[in-house]
C-alpha cells in the first residue's frame, strides 16, 4: 500500500500510521513507531488534550506529523477515513464505543481499507464490567498484582511513575501487536483489530513470577522474595551523603565479590541462610552509610559485583557508559532518550522534535494525496 522509504529512516520506513490524539500510552506506542521509521500522522483535536504540557516540549510527539480534525464536524469523520484508506495502521485510545459514535470504528474504516490493521489502546480493554470506567496507570496495574509487589513490607505499595502499566504494560504490547497484525495483513491481505488493554499486559509481564508462586520460590507478600528487596543483595542502600546505590548481586560469585569489596567477607554464609539475613542487610546497611555515592561507584566501577549508583533524570545522560552508547540525544534543544532499539541494516534517529498541533497539515495532504485535509472544518453544534 505505501511506498517504501529511504533505509535510514529506519526499519518501519513506508508503513503509515494515523494516530487519533490522546494521552499516555497510546501517543508513546506512536512515537515508537515513527522512532522506527513509519510515517505517523497524528491527528490532533481542536484545543489540543488538555494535558497542560508545551507541545513544543512533548516528545512521545517526536518523528512525527500533525493536522487538526475536530471529529464532531460535518467533514471530520470523512477527512479521518481517508486518512485510514491510504495507511497501514491506525491507533487510537477512546473508551469503548466512542471511536464508533464518531464514525471511525473498526467497521467504518475497515470499509474503505480491508487491510488496515486498527489498534485500540485501553487500561481496560474493549469488554469486561470495568471497560466503561475511567482510569489511570496505578488504577490498572493494582488489580493485575503488579503494585502489590512493589514496596517495602509494612508501607504501602510504591507507584512506580507510569512505565509500569501505561508503558510496559501499555504501549509495548499495542506495538507489538499492530506490527503481528501488520505481518499477517500483508500475508492475507487482510487487516483485523487488536486490543491491547494495560490489565493484559501488565498480568502478562508477570508470567515468571507466577511460575515462581506456582512453585513455591515466591512468597505472596510485599518485600520478602529474591527480587522485591525482601533480598539483602538485591535492592537500594543510602549512601553517607544522602544517595543510593542499587545492588543486584543474586549469584553466588556475584554476591561474593560484592560483599568483599563492601568489606563483609565475613558474612558471606549468611547469603544462603535466610535466618541471618536480616543481620546481613544491618550490615550492608551501615557499611554504605560509611561513604559517598561517588566513593561506592569508583570502587565498584571495575568489578562485576553488579553495583551501580542511583541516578536521577538529569544525572542519567552524562553517566559514561550511556554518554559513550549515545543512549541520550539533544535534539532542538531537549535532552531525550534516543530510539531503541538498535538496528544495524535500518537505523534509527530523532529526526524531528515534537509535532505542533496543525503544523503538518499540507504536506500531509500532499504526501498522501487528500487535498481535502486542507478544507473548511466548521464545528458541528448538532454534534455536541
Amino acid at each position: 500500500m505505501s511506498t517504501a522509504a529511504p533505509a535510514e529512516r529506519g526499519p518501519l520506513g513506508g508503513v503509515r500510521v494515523v494516530e487519533l490524539a490522546g494521552i499516555g500510552p497510546g501517543p508513546f506506542a506512536a512515537m515508537l513507531l515513527a522512532d522506527l521509521g513509519a510515517d505517523v500522522v497524528r491527528v490532533d483535536r481542536p484545543g489540543g488534550p488538555g494535558l497542560g504540557i508545551d507541545p513544543a516540549h512533548d516528545i512521545t510527539n517526536r518523528n512525527k506529523r500533525s493536522i487538526v480534525v475536530d471529529l464532531k464536524s460535518p467533514a471530520g469523520a470523512a477527512r479521518v477515513l481517508d486518512l485510514a484508506e491510504r495507511a497501514d495502521i491506525l491507533v487510537e485510545g477512546y473508551r469503548p464505543g466512542v471511536a464508533e459514535r464518531l464514525g471511525v470504528g473498526p467497521a467504518d474504516c475497515h470499509a474503505r481499507n480491508p487491510r488496515l490493521v486498527y489498534g485500540r489502546m485501553t487500561g481496560w480493554g474493549q469488554d469486561g464490567p470495568l471497560a466503561e470506567r475511567a482510569g489511570h496507570d496505578v488504577s490498572y496495574i493494582a488489580v493485575t498484582g503488579a503494585l502489590g509487589m512493589i514496596g517495602r513490607p509494612g508501607e504501602p505499595p510504591a507507584v512506580p511513575a507510569n512505565l509500569l502499566g501505561d508503558y510496559a504494560g501499555g504501549s509495548l504490547y499495542l506495538v507489538v501487536g499492530v506490527l503481528a497484525a501488520l505481518h499477517h495483513a500483508r500475508a492475507t491481505g487482510t487487516g483485523q483489530v487488536v486490543d491491547a488493554a494495560i490489565v493484559d499486559g501488565t498480568a502478562h509481564l508477570s508470567a515468571m513470577i507466577h511460575g515462581m508462586l506456582s512453585a513455591g520460590a515466591w512468597q505472596d507478600r510485599r518485600g520478602a522474595n529474591l527480587l522485591d528487596g525482601g533480598c539483602p543483595y538485591y535492592g537500594t542502600y543510602e549512601t553517607a551523603d544522602g544517595g543510593h546505590m542499587a545492588v543486584g548481586a543474586l549469584e553466588e560469585r556475584f554476591s561474593a565479590e560484592f560483599l568483599r569489596l563492601l568489606g563483609l567477607d565475613d558474612l558471606q554464609g549468611a547469603r544462603s541462610d535466610l535466618t541471618r539475613w536480616p543481620e546481613l542487610r544491618a550490615a550492608i546497611t551501615a557499611r554504605f552509610r560509611e561513604r559517598t555515592r561517588a566513593e561506592w561507584t569508583a570502587l565498584y566501577a571495575d568489578s562485576d559485583a553488579c553495583v551501580a549508583p542511583v541516578l536521577s533524570l538529569r544525572e542519567a545522560p552524562h553517566h559514561p557508559h550511556l554518554a559513550a552508547r549515545g543512549t541520550f540525544t539533544d535534539h532542538g534543544g531537549i535532552t531525550q532518550p534516543a530510539p531503541a532499539p538498535r538496528f544495524s541494516a535500518t537505523p534509527t534517529a530523532v529526526r524531528t522534535g515534537p509535532a505542533l498541533p496543525g503544523a503538518d497539515t499540507e504536506a500531509v495532504a500532499r504526501d498522501w494525496d487528500i487535498p481535502a485535509l486542507t478544507g473548511d472544518d466548521r464545528p458541528n453544534p448538532a454534534a455536541d
